[in-house]
């Protein structure tokens, strides 16, 4: 598959879901402490979310760089924005700024906020 239908791939993936983190593992089986704290904060607010396994496409692993031009995972996208990785989302946690993004883009939490 080519970058450009690559794109389009990934592009229907994040329209499709308010909330997608490519992440290595899946929710259940979180292959890497970065994925895995990133999934822990979605769970604890109770943020409706996807998750693509991105050590079970290579292809999309290495396009997923080029796309969001952002070099490691997990990437968190809201509403089809590229929020960031494990560090800058578990920041904006702490802070309450992601609570906050949530509420701006009409995602609903399940934690109090």
């Amino acid at each position: 598959m080519n970058q450009e239908s690559l794109n389009q791939r990934i592009q229907k993936q994040i329209e499709d879901h308010d909330v997608m983190l490519y992440m290595k593992g899946d929710r259940l089986f979180p292959q890497c402490g970065f994925s895995a704290q990133v999934v822990k904060i979605l769970d604890y607010l109770g943020v409706n979310y996807e998750t693509h396994d991105i050590l079970t496409d290579p292809e999309l692993r290495s396009g997923m760089k080029n796309f969001s031009n952002w070099p490691t995972f997990p990437q968190l996208f809201v509403k089809t924005e590229l929020i960031g990785g494990c560090d800058i989302v578990t920041s904006l946690f702490e802070t309450g700024e992601l609570q906050k993004l949530f509420q701006e883009k009409a995602i609903s939490l399940k934690a109090p906020a």
